[in-house]
């Protein structure tokens, strides 16, 4: 039921305006707070705030669905709904959820989340930004964000409603940083967008932003769990952030496969479809057992996958590294198998080709998931690997 629900939004309303919006590089804010009368802006959130309470294989269902057409506007909703709701709700305060979660869940506010900065990416304990406690217990916080999916809402700057900064508040014994959380709210005192990031590759119908700290004061309450206890909460949101982004992979690499094997039968050459020729049957063929392994790896992440507790890093990394590459080299052969009517954007396979390649570097570049998954494998030397 949640797929046909899904499905038809998306061919309803989703479909329709995904050209236009990439081709102006603008988020469709209106049509993502429809997301939110059907119950999926906080998919995974407790009831009890408005959300409506579903699971990890719920998660990706959505994402598959909402990516075969438009994965900017998708890769808008998962900033959204996994990055801050989901994010808030596994890690918030029963204050910090009662009072924020219901705007964000109905969509009546649009929320993200800021971890990477200019000079630090993958290297995420290698921020810069700081948070300093004041006497009063508020919270001075200084730095810069970039690449924030949902930093700004529209091309005025107007910064997303709230935003969950991960800052550094001290350092550990062992010497790493005390890396700490807190949510600032548009209109606090020196938070503002620095920039909306422009002229990208892909994943156009989204908005990219700097966001900038400066003397930014925020109250005690502001802090989510305890100071020092997020770096917790970023490994255990990244492993449903990278599932997520596997089952974009996987919406994007079924559009792509539906959308060459249907062109192959109606096109015509030599006198033949040209489903007929070998060099076809190769894209077509390897694409559709590419795509197969792909479905299946996904759902079986999914569910193992607990979004209220951590260990699921070997496998969220492992299946976005398979699939982001995956979904790219699908996108292409539909490009091939197309020919000039794949390489224009009015044929979709052209967007989704840009909009795959963003899959190998957001939310862990393919170099951070081999070193990941080669590390958590040598835990298990010496056993089998099942």
């Amino acid at each position: 039921m949640l797929r046909e629900m899904v499905r038809q939004f998306v061919s309803e309303k989703i479909e329709p305006q995904a050209l236009e919006y990439d081709r102006e590089e603008k988020f469709n804010v209106e049509l993502f707070r429809e997301l939110g009368e059907l119950g999926l802006l906080g998919l995974t959130a407790s009831t009890e705030y408005g959300g409506s309470g579903l699971d990890a294989i719920s998660a990706v269902l959505v994402h598959e669905e909402l990516s075969s057409s438009d994965p900017g506007f998708c890769l808008a909703y998962l900033a959204h709904s996994m990055l801050f709701v989901n994010n808030l709700s596994v890690n918030g305060s029963e204050e910090q959820k009662a009072r924020l979660l219901e705007d964000f869940c109905t969509g009546k506010k649009i929320g993200c989340m800021a971890m990477s900065e200019p000079d630090y990416g993958t290297d995420a304990l290698g921020m810069k930004t700081t948070a300093v406690k004041l006497d009063d217990g508020s919270w001075k916080i200084d730095g810069r964000k970039m690449w924030i999916t949902n930093g700004t809402i529209d091309d005025s700057g107007t910064p997303a409603d709230c935003v969950l900064v991960y800052a550094r508040t001290g350092e550990k014994e062992n010497g790493k940083p005390e890396i700490s959380t807190f949510l600032v709210e548009r209109g606090m005192p020196g938070f503002s967008v620095g920039q909306k990031i422009t002229d990208k590759t892909g994943v156009r119908a989204s908005n990219t932003a700097e966001l900038v700290f400066d003397d930014c004061v925020v109250p005690a309450s502001a802090l989510i769990g305890d100071v020092g206890e997020s770096t917790i909460h970023m490994m255990r949101n990244l492993e449903i952030e990278r599932l997520t982004l596997a089952a974009m992979s996987l919406g994007i690499a079924r559009r792509c496969l539906n959308e060459m094997n249907r062109y192959a039968t109606e096109r015509v050459a030599f006198g033949n479809k040209i489903r007929d020729f070998g060099q076809i049957q190769r894209y077509i063929g390897e694409s559709y057992a590419e795509y197969m392994a792909m479905k299946s790896y996904v759902y079986m992440t999914a569910q193992k996958m607990s979004l209220n507790q951590s260990g699921h890093r070997l496998d969220s990394d492992g299946v976005k590294l398979f699939c982001s590459t995956a979904a790219k080299n699908i996108a292409d052969s539909a490009i091939q198998v197309m020919g000039g009517y794949g390489y224009v954007g009015e044929y979709v396979v052209e967007r989704l080709w840009r909009d795959s390649k963003l899959l190998e570097i957001g939310g862990g570049t393919l170099e951070s998931h081999q070193k990941n998954i080669t590390n958590d494998l040598s835990r298990k030397f010496g056993s089998m690997i099942e």
